[in-house]
């Protein structure tokens, strides 16, 4: 293929890009063109349908995959709305957000966001939280792949390196802070039972991924505290004396213990500890 083949090539794949995505249809993204484009040159039309509308085809079916793309990953937000004000949920998002990566991946990576300032949450306040604990659960499930730590590993460190270990999230762990309690939601969605009403409260979630499947959790305030503090990379004393000051009437040590035991057994931290 020569250069100018390749041009062509290129050139012809932008403008068919371009169509196919126009947010007000093929037609209306021609008449716009600056370039004065005639489609009939490279899309054949005949007496059935137009060139216009051949590439509408693709147009529509490019919506469609992106539609069924995100109501496989906010099915509970899709159960809440309903199906048809999903459509137009999505038909607006993509407007705002179209996507920029090729794989669909990531064509939600938004919506969660785009929902605080939608108009859906006067009928549903809570339906942004729900979809960014969606979100999470995608984002965990295709995160990177590593080694989490595991007993053997905390056996073998030293008992006076353990004040000034840091300890790390694993890759597919997520920590979010909501304002509505949604999972309770989200799990009814998953076992196909009746919505429940949403719950209004500050409550953070524990999302992580192990042997290939999504888990997820509400915390307590001192494993809240906990968690908090690793995010920000504090040293394992520092982490122990944070628990202490907000669990004063608990057997410290051995709360500390058992969290740590549920961490190792969930396989939510990174075998890759410092000092």
């Amino acid at each position: 293929m020569s250069s100018a083949d390749t041009s062509d090539l290129q050139q012809l794949q932008a403008l068919l890009y371009r169509l196919i995505v126009a947010p007000n249809g093929v037609a209306e993204e021609l008449a716009n063109d600056k370039g004065a484009i005639d489609l009939d040159e490279v899309i054949v039309g005949d007496a059935r349908m137009t060139s216009v509308e051949r590439t509408g085809i693709y147009a529509d079916a490019y919506f469609y995959r992106l539609l069924d793309a995100l109501k496989e990953n906010f099915p509970a937000t899709l159960a809440v709305a309903g199906a048809d004000e999903f459509h137009n949920l999505i038909t607006s998002y993509l407007l705002a957000h179209p996507p920029t990566e090729p794989s669909l991946l990531h064509s939600g990576r938004y919506l969660a966001d785009y929902l605080d300032r939608s108009p859906m949450l006067v009928r549903w306040p809570f339906i942004a939280d729900l979809a960014r604990l969606e979100r999470a659960l995608i984002e965990s499930f295709h995160a990177a792949d590593a080694t989490s730590l595991d007993r053997a590993a905390v056996e073998s460190i030293p008992p006076d390196k353990w004040p000034s270990l840091r300890l790390r999230f694993h890759p597919a762990t997520r920590v979010l802070r909501l304002q509505w309690r949604v999972e309770e939601i989200l799990r009814a969605v998953e076992q196909n039972k009746q919505l429940p009403e949403a719950v209004g409260a500050p409550v953070t979630m524990f999302v992580w991924r192990k042997e290939a499947r999504v888990f997820y959790r509400s915390v307590e305030p001192i494993e809240e505290t906990a968690l908090n503090m690793i995010e920000q990379g504090c040293d394992f004393g520092a982490v122990c004396e944070g628990i202490g000051s907000v669990a004063s009437d608990h057997d410290v040590p051995q709360l500390i213990n058992r969290m740590l035991v549920r961490w190792l057994n969930d396989g939510v931290l990174l075998n890759q500890v410092t000092t």
